[in-house]
C-alpha cells in the first residue's frame, strides 16, 4: 500500500509528514484492507471473523495511551483544576437554560421545572462521577469513547462514538440558533427577523440560519489557535455570564410573585419527568472536560476538583434560576424563545432584557467554544484507533491543536445549525447523551469487578448476570413509564429486581480492581443508580426522536461494516505484531 504509514511511538503506525498540503487516499485509507480492490473484496470476506474479533477484544489504559503517537505531535499540557472548572461551567451554561426552560416550563411542567432541573442534576452528577474516575485512570483526548474501547471493547466503543459525534454537531447546532434569537432580542427583533424561510423545505427545517453559520465559523477559528488561548477567553465569557446570572437572581426576585407558585405542577410527575428528559440538554458538555485530560497538568487532582466542582455548582445555578423565572411570570405566559429576556419585560423592566440577552450571549458563545475544543478531541482519538480516517487524527506542530478535526466538525454543525429548528434537536441530543452516559456507568461496574486474566469464571458470570438484570430492570421501568399513564404495579417488580441485583454484585462479585488516584464512591451503587436514572429518563422521550435515533444508528452500523470494521482491524494487528515483536 505505498509508504503512507511509517512505525514510530512504541510500534504505533504514524501518519508520515508531506511537504506541502495536498491529500491522498492514504491519508484517509492507509490501511492494507483498502490497498487494492481485491484487497477490500477479501477483506470483506472476512467480514464476520473481523467483527467478532472486534466484538470481543478489548483494549487497555496502555494501547489508549500509546496510539497518542498517531497523532504526530503531542498535545500541550497547559490546563489546571481552575481551568477545567471554569470550562464545565462554560460547557454547560448556555442554550439549554436561556432557552429550553422557557418552552417546558410554559408546556410540559410549570413551576415545577425546579424539580425537573434537580432530578436531571442528579443524573448528570452521577454520571461526572463515572466519566471522573476513567479521566483521571485513562488522560487521554478520546474521552468515554476510549473509557468503553478499553472495558467493552471497540464494537461498543464505535457506536459509542457515533453518537458522540451527533451529540456534539447536534448541540453545537442547537445553541448557534439559540443564538440567533437572543441576539434578535438584543436588537429588538424577533428570531424570524433574522431567518430565511424556505417554503420548499420541510417543516422544521424550513427556517434558515445564517447568522449561526456566521458564529459558528468565528468560533472555528478561535478553536484551532490555542487550547490556552480557548480557556482565556472561556474565562472572560463564563465569568461576564455568572455577574449576569446573578443579576437575573437578584432583579428577578424582587419583582416575584409568589401568586404565580399557586399551580406548582399542573401537569403532574409525568410533566416533571418528561421536561426532565429535555432538560438534559441543558447539562449536556461536561463530557467535554474529559476529553482534556491529556492537556491536563496534574490529572489526578485537577480532574475530579474541577469536573463535579463544576456540576454541583451548575445544578445550583439552575434550579436557583428557574424558580426566580417562574415566580416572575405565571408559567403560561412564559415566552419559549427567550424566556428571561422577555419576563423582565414583562414586569416592567424592558431595559434588563438587554441585559440579559448579552449575559445569554456570552454563556452560549462559551458553550459553543468549549464544544468546539471537545468534539475535536473525540474526533481525534477516534481517528488514532483507524476506525475514522486517521488524517482526522493530526495534531498541528504549531498550534498543538487537531485543526483537522476541529474545522470538520464545525462545518458539519454549520450545516446542521443552518437548517434544522431547536426542539427537532433538543429531544435527538438527550437520546444519544443518556444513552452514552448508561453506557460509561456500565463500562464502569466492568472495570471494578473484571480484570481479564486473574478474575474467575465464576464471577465473570455472575457480574455479566447481574449487569443483564440491572438494565433489564432498568429498561422495563422506564417502558413501564412509557406505556402507563397511572400505573404503579409495574414499579413493584422492577425496582425490587434492580435493588436486589446491585446489592448482590456488591455481595456476591469481588472487585478486581482498585483506582490508582481517584475512585468513585459507593460501587456498585452509585454506577448502578445512574444506569437506572439515565434509561428511566429515556422513557419519557418522545417516539419521534427514538425513530431518528435509529436511523443514525443503523446508518453507523453500515459505515462501521463496510469501513470502520476493516481499517480498525488492520490498525489493531500491526499495533499488537509491532509490540510483539518491537
Amino acid at each position: 500500500m505505498g509508504g503512507a504509514t511509517v512505525e514510530s511511538g512504541g510500534g504505533s503506525p504514524a501518519l508520515t509528514r508531506r511537504r506541502g498540503c495536498s491529500c491522498s487516499k492514504d491519508d484517509f485509507l492507509p490501511e492494507e484492507s483498502f490497498g487494492s480492490w481485491s484487497n477490500y473484496m477479501s477483506a470483506l470476506r472476512q467480514t464476520p471473523v473481523r467483527l467478532a474479533d472486534r466484538v470481543l477484544t478489548r483494549s487497555n489504559a496502555e494501547a489508549e495511551l500509546e496510539v497518542k503517537a498517531r497523532s504526530e505531535n503531542a498535545m500541550k499540557r497547559t490546563l489546571t483544576w481552575w481551568d477545567l472548572m471554569w470550562f464545565g461551567m462554560g460547557a454547560v451554561i448556555g442554550a439549554g437554560i436561556f432557552v429550553i426552560t422557557g418552552k417546558e416550563a410554559r408546556i410540559d411542567v410549570g413551576p415545577a421545572i425546579v424539580l425537573s432541573y434537580a432530578f436531571s442534576g442528579l443524573s448528570a452528577l452521577l454520571a461526572v462521577f463515572c466519566y471522573t474516575e476513567f479521566a483521571v485512570e485513562i488522560p487521554v483526548a478520546g474521552g468515554s469513547f476510549a473509557y468503553l474501547r478499553v472495558e467493552l471493547g471497540d464494537f461498543v466503543a464505535f457506536i459509542a462514538a457515533g453518537n458522540i459525534l451527533l451529540e456534539y454537531v447536534i448541540g453545537g447546532a442547537a445553541v448557534a440558533r439559540s443564538w440567533t434569537s437572543y441576539f434578535a432580542t438584543l436588537l429588538n427583533h424577533k428570531p424570524e427577523d433574522f431567518r430565511i424561510h424556505a417554503d420548499n423545505l420541510a417543516e422544521n427545517y424550513n427556517q434558515l440560519d445564517p447568522i449561526a453559520v456566521g458564529v459558528i465559523i468565528i468560533i472555528c477559528i478561535i478553536a484551532v489557535v490555542s487550547t490556552k488561548g480557548s480557556s482565556r477567553l472561556n474565562y472572560i465569557a463564563s465569568f461576564v455570564h455568572l455577574i449576569v446570572i446573578i443579576f437575573i437572581i437578584v432583579a428577578g426576585l424582587l419583582k416575584a410573585d409568589t401568586k404565580n407558585y399557586t399551580e406548582f405542577a399542573p401537569h403532574g410527575v409525568r410533566g416533571i419527568f418528561k421536561a426532565s428528559a429535555v432538560l438534559f440538554f441543558a447539562y449536556v458538555g461536561f463530557d467535554a472536560v474529559s476529553t482534556m485530560a491529556e492537556e491536563t497538568k496534574n490529572p489526578g487532582r485537577d480532574i475530579p476538583i474541577g469536573l463535579v466542582g463544576s456540576m454541583v455548582i451548575t445544578t445550583a445555578i439552575y434550579c436557583v434560576l428557574a424558580v426566580t423565572l417562574c415566580l416572575m411570570q405565571p408559567y403560561y405566559e412564559i415566552d419559549v424563545d427567550a424566556p428571561f429576556s422577555i419576563a423582565f419585560e414583562s414586569v416592567g423592566w424592558s431595559w434588563a432584557q438587554y441585559v440579559v440577552a448579552a449575559g445569554a450571549l456570552k454563556g452560549m458563545t462559551s458553550v459553543l467554544l468549549v464544544g468546539a475544543v471537545g468534539q475535536a478531541r473525540y474526533l481525534t482519538h477516534i481517528a488514532r484507533t483507524h476506525m475514522m480516517p486517521p488524517w482526522f487524527a493530526r495534531v498541528d506542530a504549531k498550534t498543538g491543536t487537531p485543526v483537522n478535526a476541529t474545522v470538520v466538525m464545525l462545518a458539519a454543525t454549520a450545516v446542521i445549525a443552518f437548517f434544522t429548528e431547536l426542539e427537532v434537536l433538543a429531544s435527538l441530543l438527550s437520546i444519544s447523551t443518556l444513552f452514552i452516559f448508561s453506557l460509561v456507568a456500565v463500562a464502569l461496574l466492568v472495570r471494578r469487578h473484571y480484570v481479564s486474566g486473574e478474575t474467575s469464571a465464576e464471577n465473570r458470570n455472575k457480574l455479566v448476570v447481574f449487569l443483564i438484570l440491572i438494565i433489564g430492570s432498568s429498561i422495563a421501568s422506564a417502558a413501564y413509564w412509557g406505556v402507563s399513564e397511572r400505573g404503579w404495579i409495574g414499579y413493584c417488580i422492577t425496582f425490587p429486581i434492580w435493588l436486589l441485583s446491585t446489592g448482590g454484585m456488591c455481595v456476591f462479585v469481588p472487585q478486581a480492581r482498585a483506582p490508582k488516584l481517584w475512585g468513585v464512591p459507593m460501587v456498585p451503587w452509585l454506577p448502578s443508580a445512574s444506569i437506572a436514572v439515565n434509561v428511566f429518563l429515556l422513557g419519557s422521550i418522545d417516539k419521534d426522536s427514538f425513530v431518528r435515533f435509529g436511523v443514525w444508528t443503523v446508518l453507523l452500523l453500515v459505515y462501521y461494516i463496510l469501513v470502520g470494521l476493516h481499517a480498525s482491524y488492520d490498525a489493531a494487528k500491526a499495533y499488537h505484531v509491532n509490540v510483539q515483536d518491537p
